[in-house]
């Protein structure tokens, strides 16, 4: 069988690892590649990869309940009942707090007057683009909705179909932070996990409980320690706990504020540090990771 994409997911345990300015850089060292921002709840990476959007669509995130004024008597049973606390009397009327419902629908099989009813919400949406770099596909979920894991599973196979038609060997994925539904989501049938971490107590803690989520799913798993000169007495006892578990270490980056001065400027690091140390690790450890590959 012919072998498809490789599809490389990078993840962190934490926010704040520097996981999105890692994959920016991976983009402009990549040849080919169609790229995707499945951190769907704070996408970010268009912010430095500026693209051009060709199509966008309303994503559903699934269903709110809604009270007819003119149906409701005001027995107040479905504010009895709601065990989300979505159910309020204001001025003497009942109303559902849309960032409160979670779309369960009890009320509606409670009101004896059926003046409750069900509306799908459209709050999420996808993005199809184009950057200087390729293709990139993102989204972004409205404010308190759902089905966040679902939309990134979305993202996911628009990159997919993408690579297949213009017949590329890689996709890089800027996966979400933590161990929650949009990572499964991004991580579920993918290549290989590169895990950013920080030399934190923190960073270390989540790290881990990241590594045994990945393990779950039989996936390669490497890890690049970013900032490690902040604390190198941490770092050390991360690269360690790595090597008890057989978890190769790709390279470990030194805090940089020239980093700042390329975000600011719309820029990846190896663009906007084009002859700096730091863009040279970073090639050190994506050509590494090609080796991986293969």
């Amino acid at each position: 069988m012919e072998k498809g994409p490789t599809e490389i997911i990078i993840l962190s345990g934490k926010g704040g690892t520097g996981k999105t300015s890692i994959t920016a850089a991976f983009a402009t060292m990549a040849k080919d590649s169609v790229i995707a921002d499945c951190d769907v709840d704070a996408a970010d990476l268009h912010l430095i990869l500026q693209p051009e959007i060709y199509h966008e669509e309303n994503y559903s995130s699934g269903t709110k309940s809604v009270i007819n004024p003119d149906q409701c008597t005001g027995c107040g049973l479905c504010l009895d009942l709601c065990r989300f606390n979505a159910v309020e009397l204001i001025n003497g009327h009942y109303i559902i707090d849309e960032f409160a419902c979670e779309g369960c629908g009890l009320c509606i099989l409670a009101c004896p007057e059926n003046a409750i009813s069900s509306e799908t919400n459209e709050n999420n949406i996808l993005y199809l683009s184009n950057c200087r770099f390729g293709p990139l596909f993102y989204g972004k979920v409205g404010i308190a909705e759902e089905n966040s894991g679902k939309l990134v599973a979305r993202i996911r196979e628009e990159a997919k179909n993408k690579a297949r038609e213009i017949q590329t060997d890689m996709i890089l994925v800027d996966g979400p932070p933590g161990i929650g539904c949009p990572a499964i989501s991004s991580v579920t049938g993918a290549d290989m996990v590169v895990a950013v971490t920080e030399p934190t107590k923190s960073g270390w803690h989540d790290l881990q409980r990241l590594i045994e989520m990945i393990e779950r799913f039989h996936i390669r798993i490497f890890v690049i320690i970013n900032k490690y000169d902040l604390n190198e007495i941490i770092s050390d006892e991360i690269e360690e706990g790595l090597k008890e578990k057989n978890i190769p270490v790709l390279g470990k980056l030194p805090y940089d504020e020239q980093v700042i001065h390329a975000l600011i400027s719309g820029k990846s690091i190896t663009e906007f540090m084009k002859e700096h140390q730091l863009t040279h690790e970073l090639r050190e450890i994506w050509n590494k990771l090609l080796e991986m590959d293969h």
